[in-house]
């Protein structure tokens, strides 16, 4: 699943379509590491697994254990530690988001970025933790903003952890159109590293 300029036939991504089923747990590997833990976790796992993978992370390499290991399906990853604002995110755009963290710690911010991994459930443990820090949450997501993931979070948030923020929560997903066949047009559509430098320093100076 998600590919680049395939249309909008096949420049699809599904996990929304899935969300609101019962019963089933949704996982989005994002490293190579992860997506061979989290693969023998769901082949294992009684339950019935939804595992997507990102077409374009395909041609990425890392060194993984030679011994056996499985990854939680039920659990966010931690991959930058930060106190200043909680950025969520998944799949494909753990990278664009780590790009925009260069940019944001030369800029003198300190931002903590979590892979959710699981998108069904969410570890709202591990969120709140995060947000009990920071008071402050950007949501950065490929999937559509109508019905995505990120507006499921935006609710989960709200109904646990509202007096925790110190801001509305920003919401960063792909726009609610076809996916354009042009490849200049297909990136107007997604989140870019430039629009979560922005989302960040804006959530951080709401505070100040």
């Amino acid at each position: 699943m998600w590919a680049n300029q395939l249309g909008a036939e096949h420049s699809q991504r599904l996990e929304a379509y899935f969300q609101a089923v019962p019963g089933l747990k949704i996982v989005a590997c994002s490293t190579p590491y992860n997506a061979k833990g989290l693969l023998k976790a769901a082949i294992r796992d009684p339950n019935p697994v939804l595992f997507f993978e990102h077409v374009l992370l395909y041609n990425m390499k890392e060194e993984i254990p030679d011994g056996e290991y499985i990854v939680p399906l039920d659990k966010a990853e931690i991959v930058r530690p930060g106190k200043d604002v909680t950025i969520l995110t998944y799949s494909r755009m753990r990278y664009h988001v780590l790009q925009a963290v260069k940019t944001l710690t030369q800029q003198g911010f300190d931002p903590e970025v979590i892979d959710l991994i699981s998108l069904k459930p969410i570890d709202m443990d591990t969120i709140g933790a995060s947000i009990q820090k920071t008071h402050r949450v950007v949501i950065v997501e490929e999937c559509m903003r109508t019905g995505g993931i990120g507006a499921e979070l935006v609710a989960s948030i709200s109904d646990r952890f509202f007096d925790e923020l110190d801001g509305p929560v920003i919401r960063l997903s792909s726009q609610d159109i076809p996916t354009p066949y042009n490849g200049t047009l297909e990136n107007l559509t997604i989140v870019q590293p430039a629009q979560i430098v922005e989302a960040v320093q804006k959530v951080v100076a709401l505070q100040v």
